[in-house]
């Protein structure tokens, strides 16, 4: 069970490691249209999540799935599924073109995400680069 999910969540790019470069350090915000609903950073090889105070007084949207306390900031050394999501399978004729064509490492976690990351087919949030 546990290997079926594994290869449901692979994209088929077992081969290639994509990792998270430990001196970087970059910050996206999660918006749902002019709703500024958390941020993404990732600093020392950690990435971090936290809600918008703006998301946390609205009413109308409950929280991120995986992200249940609106209070807690989240650490992990690994990116969520929400978001990771986001990049596609890297063996995509289209994808390697542009990873290609725009020089972008596709072992850079942060690079691919802040490429490809902006909008995804399976939530309505766009995530966008701060710096």
């Amino acid at each position: 069970m546990l290997q079926k999910l594994k290869d449901w969540f692979s994209k088929g790019d077992e081969e290639t490691v994509i990792s998270l470069p430990k001196e970087e350090v970059h910050k996206f915000v999660l918006l749902h249209n002019s709703l500024v609903i958390g941020y993404l950073e990732v600093e020392k090889g950690l990435w971090k999540f936290y809600y918008s105070d703006e998301f946390k007084s609205n009413t109308e949207l409950s929280y991120i799935t995986g992200f249940p306390n609106l209070e807690r900031t989240y650490y992990s050394r690994t990116l969520w599924p929400f978001f990771k999501i986001r990049i596609p399978g890297l063996k995509q004729p289209r994808v390697q073109k542009t990873i290609k064509s725009e020089n972008i490492s596709e072992q850079d976690e942060i690079a691919l995400l802040k490429r490809f990351g902006k909008k995804s087919i399976s939530n309505p949030y766009l995530l966008d680069p701060v710096y």
